[in-house]
Order: C-alpha cells, then sequence, then structure tokens
C-alpha cells in the first residue's frame, strides 16, 4: 500500500472553507478513484495560518497514477485552490505503508 502525502496552507480565515471546498473537489475525487483505501484531512491554525496535511492511501503507484496522472510526484491542483492556498507546492511525498490500519 502507497501513502501519498500533500501539504499545503491557507490564512486561518479561509481554513473552514478550504475543508468544505476539499470535501468537494479532492476528497470526493480520491474516494471515487479505483484503487484509492481513504483519505485523511488533517488541519494546524497556528495564529493567522493553517496548514493542511493530506494523506490519502492507494493500492499500489498504478492506482495514484489515475488520480494524478502520469506524474505522480507532481502536486495537482485545482483552480479553485488559487482562491485559498498561500503558496503552491510542486510535488507530493509518496510512502510505502510499512504497518498499517
Amino acid at each position: 500500500m502507497i501513502a501519498r502525502t500533500w501539504h499545503g496552507a491557507t490564512p486561518a480565515s479561509k481554513a473552514d472553507g478550504y475543508v468544505e471546498f476539499l470535501e468537494k473537489s479532492g476528497v470526493k475525487d480520491y474516494r471515487a478513484t479505483k484503487g484509492n483505501r481513504g483519505v485523511l484531512v488533517l488541519r494546524k491554525v497556528s495564529g493567522d495560518r493553517a496548514d493542511f496535511l493530506l494523506v490519502s492511501l492507494w493500492d499500489d503507484l498504478d492506482a495514484v497514477r489515475r488520480f494524478a496522472g502520469p506524474d505522480v510526484e507532481k502536486a495537482f491542483y485545482y483552480p479553485e485552490d488559487k482562491d485559498f492556498l498561500l503558496e503552491f507546492e510542486p510535488t507530493v511525498i509518496h510512502y510505502e505503508v510499512a504497518v498499517g490500519p
């Protein structure tokens, strides 16, 4: 199993709105992709910044490709992300799950 991690940050004032957007976009699309085993959306608000870490679980890298396209290391963004995110990290990180749920 593969864990794909992505990090993003918003102004704290947009954190709740971004969670709502994620549920309707990325989280929904992850779950609809064959080979997805689940997703966690983690949030940490510190002062005027909210950091997000998305951890999605996948059968294998072929399943990740069905969501992300051929370059699995490249971060995937939606057009509406520009309304929330402070920056656009170009890559994601994949881990082999050694011990899983």
